[in-house]
């Protein structure tokens, strides 16, 4: 029998087990434990500066309080984003896009970049144009769970690679993977399992599939035979750990 593909490697937020999600030391710890993707999340704040983090406000990982798109880059930079998740990391900032790429473009990962809406055009073209300065495009997927921001995208950059990012299958999965032109369409773990007939249409069409999030060890081997071609997962040094072992 062939040789199986191996399968990506993509560290959710960084390593976030280890270290507080979207922040720096996630994402080196991520490189340290194999990661072939380090995936994380940008918003842009009231004064058009691209930074990580994950959730509409600010509230749940640091000790501030409001919307991103409300407070300026330098109301957010004042914010503890890590006493959160422990005492060792308090004082911990929430970083800029441009401090994360500065991290991971020595590489080797790749770079697995969420655009979290509302994203206008404007906004897409100054994430991409970040990316550009340090020569990152190739190395990149931009990813959104809006349709239309993988469209912006594509209109802005249609030579970097995309992705489209699913609550669930539906009929229209595929059609719509086409139209967007994406190299991977990543849903749940649930929809993975759960859905072969649209799995084998993705495949068929040449798109991959990696799944957020699989934190149960036990669910990789079913989603590898299943046909994935990553994992997205907080657990990526285990997850090294058990390719290896494979």
């Amino acid at each position: 029998m062939p040789a199986r593909a191996a399968v990506h490697r993509v560290a959710h937020r960084g390593y976030s087990t280890v270290a507080p999600e979207n922040t720096l030391p996630a994402f080196a710890a991520a490189l340290r434990a194999g990661a072939t993707f380090v995936e994380f999340d940008v918003r842009v704040t009231r004064d058009a500066v691209p930074v990580v983090i994950h959730d509409r406000t600010v509230d749940r990982t640091t000790d501030g309080s409001g919307r991103v798109w409300d407070l300026t880059y330098d109301e957010i930079a004042e914010l503890d984003a890590g006493s959160w998740f422990g005492a060792g990391f308090t004082g911990l900032r929430v970083p800029t896009l441009a401090e994360t790429l500065d991290l991971l473009a020595p590489g080797p990962a790749e770079i697995l970049v969420e655009i979290k809406p509302p994203a206008t055009l404007d906004e897409v073209k100054s994430i991409v144009a970040q990316l550009a300065e340090r020569d990152l495009l190739g190395r990149s997927v931009l990813q959104s769970f809006d349709a239309d921001v993988v469209r912006k995208v594509r209109d802005v950059a249609p030579e970097v690679r995309r992705g489209l990012l699913l609550f669930r299958f539906d009929a229209e999965t595929v059609e719509l993977s086409r139209e967007l032109g994406v190299t991977c369409t990543n849903p749940s773990v649930e929809d993975v399992l759960r859905g072969p007939e649209t799995m084998a249409g993705l495949a068929a069409a040449g798109i991959g599939v990696m799944p957020w999030t699989p934190n149960d060890m036990a669910q990789w081997r079913p989603l590898v035979d299943a046909g994935v071609s990553g994992l997205i997962t907080d657990l990526v040094g285990e997850l090294t750990g058990w390719a290896g072992a494979e």
